[in-house]
């Protein structure tokens, strides 16, 4: 293969990858407005100005794109949860600011809220979805075994067992937090959890102060 056929199939393959992203991206803002039963592929062809034959082509079905809608979803993790398990700062204020991070993802990346109506709408959808949570359990007890060891949690609690209450009680308020308002003030709710939390979660209770030293980074972080 020559270097002039070897560039142009890595342009077409980055063409068809930017497509298939396109695809996805307007088939998760119907997902997340209509649901999964509520959107057809004409919907999704009208939206994207593609055909219908088009998005056949990249995707199949309805259910192999919702199903890579979902697993979008859960691609966008892995990098966010590396940044908090890495950071030098204390484990529970890793752990807060990582909630804040995802809260923030839930409320303003179409992808993510599609991926999770998606799930929630699975028994409808005629494809195998990724389990959900798991993941999201074994980095909150990760985070805690940290601050234990840390001296930082409170010493009658066990870092598992405490780790099902706090993502519970955080996927809890996201359902409540986008059935009252579209999650527009997760993040004030999320604070008053998190007021709740620490002050079982800490060996010496300081829920504000974590609080104060966590969101003025988040901020930082928005402006930049």
């Amino acid at each position: 293969m020559s270097a002039a056929e070897s560039g142009l199939g890595v342009h077409v393959q980055a063409r068809a990858k930017n497509t298939r992203r396109f695809l996805l991206e307007a088939a998760a803002r119907l997902f997340d407005e209509r649901g999964y039963a509520g959107t057809s592929i004409s919907d999704i062809s009208a939206a994207s100005g593609r055909t219908s034959g088009a998005i056949y082509f990249h995707y199949v079905s309805k259910e192999k794109l919702a199903l890579a809608v979902v697993e979008a979803h859960f691609a966008t993790w892995p990098e966010l949860v590396g940044d908090h398990l890495t950071a030098d700062r204390p484990a529970l204020e890793r752990l807060v600011g990582l909630s804040f991070d995802v809260a923030k993802a839930f409320r303003d990346d179409v992808v993510v809220r599609a991926g999770a109506r998606l799930w929630a709408e699975r028994a409808g959808i005629d494809a195998p979805l990724p389990a959900p949570f798991v993941g999201w359990l074994a980095t909150v007890t990760t985070l805690l075994e940290q601050a234990r060891a840390g001296g930082e949690l409170n010493p009658a609690l066990d870092p598992g067992v405490a780790a099902h209450g706090v993502v519970y009680a955080f996927f809890g308020l996201h359902t409540v937090s986008d059935a009252l308002d579209g999650r527009e003030y997760i993040e004030d709710r999320l604070r008053d959890l998190w007021l709740l939390l620490l002050t079982g979660l800490q060996a010496h209770p300081d829920a504000a102060g974590v609080l104060d030293r966590v969101r003025p980074c988040a901020v930082t972080a928005d402006l930049g």
